[in-house]
């Protein structure tokens, strides 16, 4: 899974994203820039709100597992999904639960 690491492309993707967001994760994407891998790219990001280090870890794997399961990364998108409280409890059908409807709102999955 090709990930998102370069700073310009971070800010870019913060700066002019699409967003939706579920009590349990928001979602950015926005086309993939020139030049870069067509296949796309992803995003992890679990703040420090979320908790010590272990736990943001689990939240990242959790959310990296709940991506392939959608079929992710999608072709020509960035996507950013970042982790919000709840989600470090919740069962994977919840976390799939959230993030389906949220791809098809941004036009990610249709």
């Amino acid at each position: 899974m090709r990930t998102i690491t370069s700073p310009s492309d971070i800010e870019r993707l913060f700066k002019h994203g699409k967003r939706a967001s579920h009590p349990l994760l928001v979602l950015l994407v926005s086309p993939s820039p020139e030049g870069r891998d067509p296949r796309g790219r992803v995003m992890f990001v679990a703040g420090r709100k979320m908790g010590n280090a272990v736990v943001r870890n689990r939240c990242k794997r959790v959310l990296r597992e709940a991506t392939r399961r959608a079929g992710g990364p999608w072709e020509g998108r960035d996507v950013a999904l970042m982790a919000r409280t709840g989600i470090a409890t919740a069962s994977p059908a919840e976390i799939d639960s959230a993030l389906e409807p949220l791809l098809a709102r941004l036009g990610v999955k249709v």
